[in-house]
């Protein structure tokens, strides 16, 4: 069967709140933080790893994986699960966001998008009901309604008249949907609108009245001041349908984390964890680490002293250090680990504080620490 969200607890002082998520391949706690693999992977991490690090749900991406390998691959290996060998759940998106943003000659029309592949410039033509056709191979357990993804800054009239685009894009990937998908895949639409409060209550009006199994906040986190973030997510979410999950896309910092699950947002990715790893850089209770600067070369403690991670227990920032600067791979793998373990358990504590009433006092306490103003 699809996805069932079930809500399992508000907290009291702000609109933070507990559920679960049960899919065919196992329930998901929320709040929680999704990894993002892209091609097939969760760059330098095995699925054991993952397992290790108690991920719940996994992201794949339609774009890359529709060019390289394909879905005649795809559908010879039974899906991406299987492909993998990933048991837990899977959300894909539905390409939008790399059509809009890798591709540097693109025509939108109202049919859908004329892209060049950013491999070797061949042409491509991404419509609503392919998107969903992709994300069917995949044989994803979320899907991503195909929607245009808004630039900023934006005007109004441009932003309107994407929206609008948008809403009739998603009745006809949700129409292909109903007739095509697997019986259990379950399908979010997006709301989009800019920076335009008037707009966001529009696409939530007309996304929700087609009743998704989910909706994800689109078009946040682009650019956007934070300020200007913030007030969007807390305009936006308590709009959306209480008994369904809420997914801010594209977001991973932790103070962004926080500041989505306060606003009553369920799910959570970015490549930001993996991405900084792979720059040298650490997420630790304190604030960021940047391991590769010289002042860490006769540092053997640990990345973060309140991290029972496997990097944390058994190596050094100094260790760490040299691997990053004479490019070991080693060096990003286990940075990688400690990153995503990090968030992790940050929204295992998150959930914890939730069920406790004590979300805000939790966020306060993790700010001071952390370097950021509350």
């Amino acid at each position: 069967m699809p996805i069932k969200y079930e809500l399992i607890k508000k907290d009291k002082y702000s609109n933070a709140r507990c559920g679960i998520i049960h899919t065919d391949h196992g329930d998901i706690p929320t709040p929680i933080f999704m990894p993002v693999g892209t091609k097939a992977t969760v760059k330098t991490m095995s699925v054991e790893e993952l397992k290790e690090i108690d991920a719940k749900i996994i992201l794949g991406n339609t774009y890359h994986l529709y060019l390289r390998p394909g879905m005649d691959i795809m559908k010879k290996a039974g899906g991406l699960h299987k492909f993998m060998n990933w048991n837990g759940p899977i959300l894909t998106d539905s390409g939008g966001f790399q059509v809009f943003s890798l591709s540097d000659t693109r025509d939108i029309s109202e049919k859908g998008v004329v892209f060049r592949s950013h491999i070797d410039g061949s042409k491509h033509l991404f419509t609503p009901e392919k998107s969903i056709e992709i994300q069917n191979d995949i044989h994803s357990d979320i899907m991503m309604s195909f929607d245009e993804c808004i630039p900023y800054p934006a005007d109004y009239k441009y932003v309107e008249n994407s929206v609008e685009r948008t809403i009739r894009w998603a009745k006809r990937g949700l129409d292909y949907h109903k007739k095509n998908s697997h019986k259990d895949q379950s399908l979010f639409g997006i709301i989009q609108g800019g920076m335009f409060e008037d707009l966001r209550k529009r696409s939530v009006e007309e996304t929700c009245a087609m009743d998704f199994d989910g909706y994800s906040l689109g078009g946040l986190s682009v650019g956007e001041p934070k300020e200007e973030m913030i007030r969007l997510l807390k305009y936006t979410t308590p709009l959306l349908p209480e008994d369904k999950p809420r997914y801010n896309m594209g977001v991973g910092s932790p103070d962004y984390l926080f500041e989505s699950f306060e606003a009553g947002i369920d799910m959570a990715d970015c490549v930001l964890p993996t991405r900084i790893a792979r720059n040298g850089t650490a997420i630790t209770s304190e604030g960021r680490l940047v391991v590769r600067n010289a002042k860490y070369k006769e540092d053997f403690t640990p990345l973060d002293h309140d991290c029972d991670c496997y990097t944390c227990r058994n190596y050094s920032r100094a260790y760490l250090r040299h691997l990053v600067n004479v490019n070991e791979i080693l060096g990003a793998r286990l940075l990688t680990y400690h990153n995503l373990y990090f968030l992790l358990k940050l929204c295992e504590n998150i959930r914890k504080a939730i069920m406790e009433d004590r979300f805000l006092e939790f966020k306060k306490e993790f700010y001071k620490k952390y370097g950021y103003e509350s």
